[in-house]
């Protein structure tokens, strides 16, 4: 089998910024002259110091074919590194190759000139992109199809709402064919059916052997989307790799927080006198520690705990986020055999079982406690997002998602058996025999 060829190669880029005052003008040829006769006395003094490198050394190589996803906190150095892709600034040192013809989609306001109209913009993009006239004519009803805009395309761009510029944006950098896409936050902007064509459109040019250059914050999308991942921070490439793995590490490094807590025997672990936690983890169904799970395979949250002093009626606690803050489920244990009934000192672990198909996609956090429910209701210890997880729910699965690939809202994702009666088939005289069917997941 032949190896894709590398269409993409950075290789020590770095970008500065100056920062810390406002430009200054143009200067006289005199005032020239002093600044370049005072230079060298202001670098011996520190004058460095002003500057910001938004890229550092960054090294990569993109192979044809690839849906690359670029993820990181905000001013990670993401969109510079973009925008050099995209030729819209020069780095300040290092070196890029690109094979092939570039289409970019950044923040809204980039690539189009807002005194032209719609159609003037679609032929601009399509002349900076080397396509011919020809070829943008005939592409032409499709893009403007696709953004949805017929009846404005005569019209100034600045004149359309942030929607209408995403779509038709988002419609010409896809559908000129370029061998290279780049795409910063395209699913931040427009409503559900808008980022639903955008994914099906995204699928289609991967299918056709094309390169794509995905950032986003919408770590479901990511993970769903792209096999690799690339995390930058504070300028830098600090992790490569498979997309579930590189994900969980930019979610522990934002909640500060994994799949596996542990505290030692000494004082400093959440509890008291009667009951302190020891250990957190998330489990899949072979009892390995997983950060990462399957939405259609269940998942356990284990709590360990010592009890320290008798006498004490005491159940272990977990409330379930998700990334918005909203409470999935509260659970505790109510097992018949410590209900109402005081524990011995001793090492304990209990678990909470989820099933598979239960909860939602996305990130998740665990908050733990101890608490005393009888006869009065006392926290003894409490862990506030003690553990994170991420729910991967692939395309093409048995999940509730089906073939859908756009977002799903809910806080839970259950798969609910579907029935269906034909009341009606062409050619049976308009009798019908009741027969019914199943979803197409057979269940």
């Amino acid at each position: 089998m032949k190896m894709a060829e590398t269409v993409v190669k950075i290789e020590g880029v770095g970008k500065a910024y100056r920062i810390g005052g406002l430009h200054p003008g143009y200067a006289t040829f005199r005032e020239s002259l002093g600044g370049l006769i005072a230079a060298p006395f202001r670098r011996g003094k520190g004058g460095g110091r002003n500057t910001l490198w938004a890229l550092d050394k960054v090294d990569l190589e993109i192979r044809e074919g690839e849906l690359l996803g670029i993820i990181g906190h905000n001013g990670a150095g993401k969109s510079t590194l973009l925008k050099i892709l995209s030729r819209v600034t020069r780095p300040t040192r290092g070196r890029v190759e690109i094979h092939g013809r570039v289409g970019s989609l950044l923040e809204v306001g980039t690539g189009f000139h807002p005194d032209l109209t719609g159609r003037e913009n679609v032929f601009l993009n399509g002349a900076i992109l080397g396509m011919k006239r020809a070829e943008i004519r005939r592409k032409f009803d499709e893009i403007v199809g696709f953004a949805e805009i017929e009846k404005f395309v005569e019209t100034p761009v600045k004149f359309y709402s942030s929607g209408m510029y995403v779509r038709l944006a988002f419609s010409v950098a896809a559908h000129l064919e370029p061998e290279i896409l780049i795409m910063d936050e395209v699913l931040a902007v427009g409503d559900a059916a808008f980022q639903q064509k955008c994914l099906d459109k995204m699928r289609d040019i991967r299918q056709q052997g094309r390169t794509i250059l995905f950032v986003s914050h919408n770590m479901p999308a990511v993970t769903r989307l792209c096999r690799r991942v690339v995390l930058m921070e504070a300028g830098r490439v600090v992790a490569d790799g498979e997309s579930q793995e590189i994900v969980n590490r930019y979610l522990s490094s934002t909640w500060k927080t994994s799949a596996l807590r542990e505290w030692g025997d000494g004082e400093g672990a959440p509890g008291d006198a009667v009951v302190r936690l020891r250990r957190v983890r998330v489990c899949d169904e072979r009892g390995e520690t997983s950060a990462a799970v399957d939405i259609r395979r269940p998942v356990r949250i284990e709590v360990t705990y010592d009890v320290l002093e008798e006498g004490h009626v005491v159940a272990p606690l977990v409330e379930l986020h998700n990334e918005e803050g909203t409470e999935v489920f509260s659970s505790h244990d109510t097992g018949a055999e410590w209900r109402r009934r005081a524990r011995p000192r001793g090492r304990y672990t209990s678990a909470v079982h989820v099933p598979g198909n239960f909860l939602a996609e996305g990130s998740l956090v665990a908050h733990v406690s101890i608490v005393s429910h009888f006869p009065a209701t006392i926290l003894r210890a409490r862990e506030s997002s003690a553990l994170a997880f991420q729910v991967i729910d692939r395309q093409g699965g048995d999940s509730a998602r089906g073939d859908y690939t756009g977002p799903m809202p809910g806080v839970v994702r259950p798969l609910l058996d579907w029935t269906t009666v034909v009341e009606h088939a062409p050619g049976a005289g308009g009798t019908t025999d009741g027969t019914r069917g199943r979803s197409a997941d057979g269940r």
